[in-house]
């Protein structure tokens, strides 16, 4: 990433990239809980030995406690968090009102996504909002940390640093801001150009969807750099240890966007110990990723098997994380 795109926000997973090293990030789905300690529980045993670790907004559609009631609440013991935005339940006052709590709360790192159908959810008559899409959300946060101002078509507040159709921030959040991508091996158009939108609207960080391919992987970081992607943002390839091949399948099947080639399937069944073999695997592939240029990091999301990822981090030679 050239210097005039390097963020300033002060945050370790910033540092982290900015420094030129391998970051690793975890994924959690906060808890059904209207308290604090299920949430630590399961963040905890993150804390020393990744860079951030997200939180999910509603992730499947389901009720959980909020994102940013789960990132202030990582915040203040510690623990720095990735804050996941859907456009999916809330209108712009909403989302606005939350980005500046969220703000408020010492929260740097956000992740703008568009959101999971409700209707395949624990609450199918729900009503969706998109009332924004991830695009505005990459937009306007960038619009609060760089400018420190909101939108406001209705703003008639006057001021001399007081842009049209906007309104100004008292304390304005320093956000560091992401967008979600698929990795491909083929530069087709619609990826281009999705990913040129993203680079347009401010975004500084990609989070992938799960790439268990690695071919996939290094042709994916090959575009990134012949396009001029890297010059941009921070990539980091989406992984995890994997329990079984039957989870595998079931992943390839019913998530989208996850690359699960038939070779780590079959290791997966031929192994006498599939779960040490899936945490192997992942060793394997986060040390091989950590060779490529264009690729930052890594991104691990294991919902069931989160007391897994610590081992995976040491066995792969990635530590000194605070």
């Amino acid at each position: 990433m050239d210097d005039a795109d390097s963020p300033a926000v002060d945050s370790k997973l910033v540092r982290r990239l900015i420094a030129g090293e391998f970051a690793v990030t975890a994924e959690i789905t906060p808890p059904v809980a209207a308290g604090p300690q299920p949430l630590l529980d399961k963040a905890m045993m993150l804390k020393d030995c990744v860079d951030a670790v997200n939180v999910t907004d509603g992730a499947s559609a389901r009720v959980h406690m909020s994102s940013t009631a789960s990132g202030a609440i990582l915040a203040a013991n510690g623990i720095e968090p990735v804050v996941q935005f859907t456009c999916r339940d809330r209108n712009r006052i909403a989302i606005l009102s939350d980005l500046l709590g969220a703000g408020a709360q010492g929260v740097h790192n956000l992740l703008m996504l568009t959101g999971d159908d409700p209707t395949q959810g624990d609450q199918p008559d729900a009503k969706p909002v998109f009332d924004f899409q991830s695009a505005d959300l990459i937009r306007i946060a960038r619009q609060m940390t760089d400018q420190g101002a909101l939108p406001s078509t209705g703003a008639k507040v006057k001021g001399d640093n007081v842009e049209p159709g906007t309104r100004p921030i008292d304390t304005p959040p320093q956000f560091f801001v992401g967008a979600a991508d698929t990795p491909t091996a083929e530069a087709n158009e619609k990826w281009i150009n999705g990913l040129r939108g993203k680079v347009k609207t401010g975004a500084q960080f990609i989070q992938t969807q799960l790439c268990y391919d690695m071919d996939i992987v290094r042709g994916y970081a090959q575009l990134l750099e012949e396009k001029g992607f890297s010059e941009h943002l921070f990539v980091l390839i989406g992984n995890g240890p994997l329990l079984s091949a039957k989870s595998a399948i079931w992943m390839r099947d019913n998530l989208w966007g996850v690359a699960m080639p038939d070779a780590v399937i079959q290791r997966l069944e031929d192994a006498a110990d599939p779960k040490q073999e899936g945490i192997k695997l992942c060793v394997d592939q986060m040390q091989e990723m950590a060779d490529i240029a264009g690729i930052s990091g890594v991104h691990l999301m294991a919902p069931i098997n989160t007391t897994s990822i610590p081992g995976v981090i040491a066995a792969a030679g990635i530590s000194n994380r605070s």
